[in-house]
Formats: structure tokens, C-alpha cells, sequence
């Protein structure tokens, strides 16, 4: 299993990123997935949470109605469209496969990537 996220980088605040993560190793399609933040000094927070096919998605209130997430199963790969970013939003970003997905979001994984780094600031 392999988890590759990019698209990070340094954005102004107010700006967009859209984030990738290329899976590989396993059945993409059969698998929920999330996205889990962590900030300088700060614990893992959950972000965002899509089931297999993409029907449903979750957010935490900190992104909601900012933040999109999306997969394309074809193409092995789950994204997260950040816009109206705040220097709060500044973090290491993750992606996870989940071994279960709570109603709402949040669950348990099992793998992870390396992360991409995302930098607001003017």
C-alpha cells in the first residue's frame, strides 16, 4: 500500500490549493478515505472523509463549506480543493485509508503518506 500526497506549497491568505493523493497497492475503490491536518505543536485533526464511490462526504466545521473533497476511482487518486484559505489552515496534510469511517466522518486507518505541506501567509 502507497500513499502519495502532494500539491502543497505556500499560498496568500484568501488563496487555493488543491491537494492530491495518488494511491497504489491495493482496491482504491473499495476503501473510504480522509484527510488528517497537523499544525506545528498541535495533535492530528481530522479535516474531511469521502465514502468508496464518492456519494458521501463529511467536514469538520473548521472547513466546512471551504474545503471540498473528491476521488476519481478510474484514476486511483482522492483530492481536496482548499479554498478561502486562512493562515490557520497552515499544516502538515495527510491522507488516510480508513479501516472504518464513523457516521460523520472521523473513523480508524491504517495507512498513511508523508504529507504535503501547506503554508499560508502573505
Amino acid at each position: 500500500v502507497q500513499l502519495v500526497e502532494s500539491g502543497g506549497g505556500m499560498v496568500q491568505p484568501g488563496g487555493s490549493l488543491r491537494l492530491s493523493c495518488a494511491a497504489s497497492g491495493f482496491t482504491f475503490s473499495s476503501y473510504d478515505m480522509s484527510w488528517v491536518r497537523q499544525a506545528p505543536g498541535k495533535g492530528p485533526e481530522w479535516v474531511s472523509a469521502i465514502s468508496t464511490g464518492g456519494g458521501s462526504t463529511y467536514y469538520a466545521d473548521s472547513v466546512k463549506g471551504r474545503f471540498t473533497i473528491s476521488r476519481d476511482n478510474a484514476k486511483n487518486t482522492l483530492y481536496l480543493q482548499m479554498n478561502s484559505l486562512n493562515p490557520e489552515a497552515r499544516a502538515l496534510y495527510y491522507c488516510g485509508r480508513n479501516i472504518f469511517m464513523r457516521g460523520g466522518g472521523g473513523g480508524e486507518y491504517d495507512y498513511w503518506g508523508q504529507g504535503t505541506q501547506v503554508t499560508v501567509s502573505s
